[in-house]
């Protein structure tokens, strides 16, 4: 009974589709609508991404507000390429800093996703740290930036984010950046031994030793570096014609042909 029903409301309800036209809501349709715009329209410049307004405004109030909680150590507050909030702080506010945006409800920012240095030696502070938090809560990063020099210390987080224990190592391995209260602080790329800080302006090219391997030891030594012959300063600007037919010649030099042509033909005559 159940199949013969089903046979007989098939083609009423085919019938009834046929003749009268379900219309979509409006939200699907602008939806759809979006979609295949999106899919005919062609991206001029695909590598650069697009600004939004409404994003940059937001960081710019979340900036603000981070500045207002903590006025002792905010300096500056800058949105870059429109959706990157750097924060910049005093030496002294790192951990306190650190410490909010990880615990206030609005910011959650849990994971350190890197830690890195700039070397910069003709400033006073030489040395520009920079932290990169990500909140997964609310899908957003944040840099603080803070600066600090070869004598002064920088308070370590790894207390209160515990990813940052290899990348303040690593900090202090490139640039010597001291990190007051880690727990184990030692070199982490480097050799034992190593002596100085090979990310630093300073640092010489060709370096201080030199590894090679030693039959009669049975093993690797270190060796005051030795140069074969002088470090050269290589010139780039090559002093051949890559392309003379595209070479730029002097107005008065291409006025001047034509005049001596024409004298030459005068003396022939």
């Amino acid at each position: 009974m159940a199949s013969r029903f089903c046979r007989l409301v098939r083609p009423i309800a085919a019938n009834v589709l046929r003749n009268h036209n379900i219309q979509r809501p409006a939200v699907l349709t602008q939806a759809c609508r979006l979609q295949s715009s999106s899919t005919t329209k062609t991206d001029t410049k695909p590598t650069i991404r697009e600004v939004s307004p409404v994003k940059t405004r937001t960081l710019t109030e979340f900036g603000n507000y981070i500045a207002e909680n903590l006025p002792k150590y905010v300096q500056k507050v800058e949105v870059c390429h429109g959706d990157e909030l750097d924060v910049y702080i005093h030496p002294d506010g790192v951990l306190p800093t650190i410490l909010f945006l990880r615990d206030h409800h609005h910011a959650q920012f849990l994971n350190l996703s890197d830690l890195t240095a700039m070397d910069v030696p003709t400033r006073e502070y030489r040395f520009e740290l920079t932290y990169m938090l990500l909140s997964l809560r609310y899908n957003a990063r944040i840099k603080v930036k803070t600066y600090t020099d070869e004598l002064t210390p920088i308070d370590s987080i790894t207390p209160a984010l515990p990813a940052a224990n290899w990348y303040e190592r690593e900090v202090w391995d490139m640039y010597g950046v001291y990190f007051s209260n880690h727990p184990d602080l030692r070199r982490l790329l480097t050799d034992y031994g190593f002596e100085g800080h090979p990310f630093r302006k300073d640092f010489p090219l060709s370096g201080y030793v030199e590894v090679r391997y030693d039959d009669e030891v049975g093993r690797c030594v270190l060796e005051p570096l030795e140069m074969a012959q002088e470090f050269r300063k290589f010139e780039y600007s090559s002093p051949w014609e890559q392309f003379p037919k595209y070479r730029l010649t002097e107005p008065e030099a291409e006025s001047s042909e034509p005049a001596k042509q024409l004298e030459e033909k005068d003396g022939k005559k």
